[in-house]
């Protein structure tokens, strides 16, 4: 492609914005149903009994690239993630980009061309799109937002709500990996242990721990907020009390470490390669080694259970400490590390 940079007639619907998404968009991750060129994309219908579960974000997050991966990586991860713990085999995504004037080209290639490697790698399509080119120091470069569809299959329900007492609780692999790449890129600064993000698609390992589990009550990616959120909206959600081990939860030195240094709670970092699963004490070692056989969750630990709570203090999260006591863990209130995503 000729043009160096992201001008505001990208944007404008005419020559220059099909060239845009002729050369980058669909040169980059094109589908059949993307070559169409209609405004909507029409897909087929799901099989009797099925139902659709559809999920929206939208991605800001500076810098655009990070170790680990780069914006785009992290928009094709973020909707699959959250179409796959509804317990749905992830089909089709779209993808929207905010483009600033003056935006490198050059970049914008390889994000378009990470975002067709990464849904090749969670075996979805990107359908269809959207572009919008802002004047320049009104978009930060580059804005992204993917919505995902995906098919539920007959009888398959998954909630929060549905956490019981004496529940266990799993992880699938060490916290914190994402909020602190972010920060540290951000803020140039260096560690002695190399630290990157965990942005991967898990679909592929919920489909595992279901297939191993069928039983299991829910998924949970614990992106914003961390862990500390993600368990207190499940706590709510299932009017039970939640409680997890210092000891089993599985953390990087490095990360723990870089936590202390900048006197962040691990429990509220973000993620973006993560999942909690909730499922019946019996299936729990079942679906451990489901999460374990998959390369995304070779770290995976059950890390707690489900407890029945107290009607008089409401729905609380506990961590159990190496010191033998309970502490509340809360929700992060405000924004600890901005724009992880």
């Amino acid at each position: 492609m000729n043009d160096q940079t992201v001008l505001l007639g990208h944007g404008s619907g005419g020559v220059m914005m099909k060239r845009i998404i002729d050369q980058v968009f669909a040169a980059s991750y094109g589908s059949e149903e993307l070559a169409q060129g209609n405004d909507a994309a029409v897909l087929p219908a799901p099989e009797p009994g099925q139902r659709l579960a559809f999920s929206t974000d939208t991605f800001v997050v500076t810098p655009h690239f990070f170790p680990g991966g780069n914006i785009g990586r992290l928009a094709v991860c973020g909707t699959v993630n959250d179409v796959a713990t509804a317990g749905a085999q992830v089909k089709y995504l779209s993808v929207g980009m905010v483009l600033e004037e003056g935006f490198p080209m050059d970049q914008l290639l390889e994000i378009c061309q990470t975002i067709k490697e990464t849904a090749d790698e969670a075996g979805v399509h990107v359908v269809t799109g959207d572009t919008k080119v802002v004047n320049r120091g009104h978009g930060d470069g580059i804005y992204i937002n993917t919505a995902g569809v995906g098919l539920i299959p007959q009888g398959r329900n998954l909630s929060g709500s549905l956490c019981q007492p004496g529940d266990a609780i799993l992880l699938s692999g060490t916290l914190g990996d994402h909020g602190i790449t972010i920060m540290s890129t951000r803020e140039n600064l260096s560690f002695s242990a190399n630290i990157k993000s965990d942005a991967a698609p898990l679909n592929h390992l919920i489909a595992g721990v279901l297939e191993a589990a069928p039983d299991v009550r829910c998924f949970r990616d614990p992106t914003r907020g961390g862990i500390a959120s993600t368990l207190n909206e499940l706590a709510s959600q299932s009017n039970t009390d939640m409680v997890i081990s210092e000891d089993a939860i599985p953390v990087n030195p490095a990360v723990m470490g870089a936590c202390e240094m900048l006197g962040y709670d691990i429990l509220q970092v973000a993620n973006e390669g993560k999942m909690v699963c909730v499922c019946p004490q019996n299936q729990a070692q079942a679906a451990l080694e489901a999460m374990r056989a998959n390369p995304y969750g070779l770290d995976a630990a059950i890390i707690g259970h489900v407890e029945a709570s107290r009607p008089d203090r409401g729905n609380k999260v506990f961590l159990e400490t190496a010191f033998g006591t309970r502490r509340i863990v809360d929700m992060l209130v405000g924004e600890q590390l901005p724009r992880i995503c």
